[in-house]
């Protein structure tokens, strides 16, 4: 026996709004992660993965530079839509690989991004204070008065005359949108891909479909991130054509925030509060009604939370993509310097790790090595060279426009066309999936 049709539409009704909240559209079409996040999928994702570490090999070729993964756009409870806690956002970036943590809180009236938010060394993790405004990722290094007020290329210039740094972010919003001078732009957000997922966002209205499939996301939640995963093909199509006029440094954006998801909570012997993932009341329900929505144990206290799906745990988000910068030492200095530069590529981690990876160019005159981002002289030819611990099938893109294929732990491309050069690394798992994604190297 279900809960009265009345009934349902109020739970569906107010889940609903809480998904809205979130930013989530509820808009159903075409096929999507839906049809992949099936217990057989996630299975043969997970064994996939599996079979990947069996493969993986160690990169010996030497590198002047060490890498170090960073993850851009990320909550903490600074922002009012997440309640994560620096030592719980810590631990996970270290199950999670992180060596480097960029936050990017909402500002409000209460506190201070750059005075009051994380930063310095702790638990070996590098903290770097930020904000999520006016449509960019921004980094400044000191406190910037009256940023209510601007608009987005006032407050850029803003944070440039602090020595910041700031990144295009939900670059689906603002496809138009160039700001002469700004450090880069997200190839990648999390956040933009779920939307994406139409057929999935609308399933998620049903609170029967979350509580029916918590079990399996619970048993595969990295690869249930996985099966969100799509080439960004808009994101990097505008990326490459910014990129064509001036330097522009792609990152991951994780858009972290540890707040989607529903959970049951027993407050009275005889009363269950649905809340959201913040901990705020969607509604509550007499014991009986809610016991048809889910099992609850005859013994369960007061306080006890009898239900939960979190679907973006900090550990996870963190994990499903990253950005590797290439730097001489962990700190907030070289950070800047590499990000300035474009020493970086985007990696989906929960993939298969994308420490090792080594994409250069040397002129065949001088052989000098040319790292991620930098410039190489056309005259005389260019040789391209990739090693990656995972054997990838790579794809290089010049200026937009893939030029070269191969399949391999290693891969060589040799050319005198001046230009932009990417690798881009994709990985059977057990379909095809982009792995890694290179900032360009200049060929003048």
């Amino acid at each position: 026996m279900f809960p009265t049709t009345s009934l349902r539409r109020s739970i569906v009704h107010h889940l609903t709004l809480a998904l809205l909240c979130l930013g989530v559209s509820t808009i159903a079409c075409g096929e999507d992660a839906l049809d992949r996040m099936t217990r057989k999928k996630l299975q043969a994702t997970r064994e996939a993965i599996a079979n990947l570490k069996k493969e993986r090999i160690e990169v010996t070729q030497p590198r002047p530079l060490k890498t170090y993964r960073a993850n851009l756009h990320v909550h903490s409870h600074w922002s009012h839509d997440s309640r994560g806690q620096i030592e719980d956002i810590v631990a996970a970036a270290k199950r999670a690989d992180t060596d480097i943590l960029m936050f990017t809180e909402h500002p409000a009236s209460h506190y201070d991004i750059v005075k009051d938010g994380h930063q310095g060394m702790r638990d070996g993790v590098l903290l770097i204070p930020g904000a999520e405004t006016k449509g960019l990722l921004a980094y400044p290094k000191a406190s910037i008065r009256n940023a209510d007020a601007m608009g987005t290329e006032e407050y850029f210039g803003a944070v440039q005359q602090t020595d910041g740094l700031a990144f295009i972010s939900h670059l689906e919003e603002r496809m138009d949108l160039d700001i002469p001078g700004i450090t880069g732009n997200e190839i990648y957000n999390t956040h933009a891909d779920f939307k994406e997922e139409k057929r999935l966002v609308s399933s998620m209205r049903n609170p029967l479909w979350l509580i029916n499939t918590a079990p399996m996301i619970q048993e595969y939640p990295q690869e249930a991130l996985l099966a969100l995963l799509d080439y960004p093909a808009d994101y990097l199509k505008r990326w490459d054509a910014m990129s064509a006029t001036a330097r522009h440094t792609g990152v991951a954006a994780n858009d972290a925030h540890q707040n989607v998801g529903v959970r049951l909570r027993l407050i009275e012997k005889d009363m269950v509060r649905v809340e959201d993932a913040l901990g705020e009341k969607i509604l509550e329900l007499n014991r009986k009604a809610a016991a048809e929505l889910i099992p609850i144990k005859e013994d369960a206290k007061e306080g006890e939370i009898v239900f939960q799906l979190l679907l973006d745990p900090y550990e996870n988000s963190l994990r499903h993509a990253g950005t590797y910068l290439l730097l001489p030492e962990q700190s907030q200095a070289a950070v800047w310097d590499a990000l300035l530069h474009s020493r970086a590529y985007v990696c989906f981690d929960g993939l298969a790790s994308g420490r090792g990876l080594q994409w250069f160019a040397s002129s065949k005159e001088n052989q000098e090595r040319v790292e991620i981002g930098g410039k190489v002289k056309a005259k005389g030819g260019v040789v391209f060279s990739g090693y990656s611990p995972q054997k990838a099938t790579w794809k290089i893109i010049h200026d937009g426009q893939q030029v070269h294929t191969a399949t391999g732990y290693e891969c060589q491309y040799e050319t005198s066309k001046p230009g932009q050069y990417r690798a881009e690394l994709w990985l059977d798992a057990p379909q095809p999936k982009i792995w890694i994604l290179t900032n360009p190297i200049t060929v003048e």
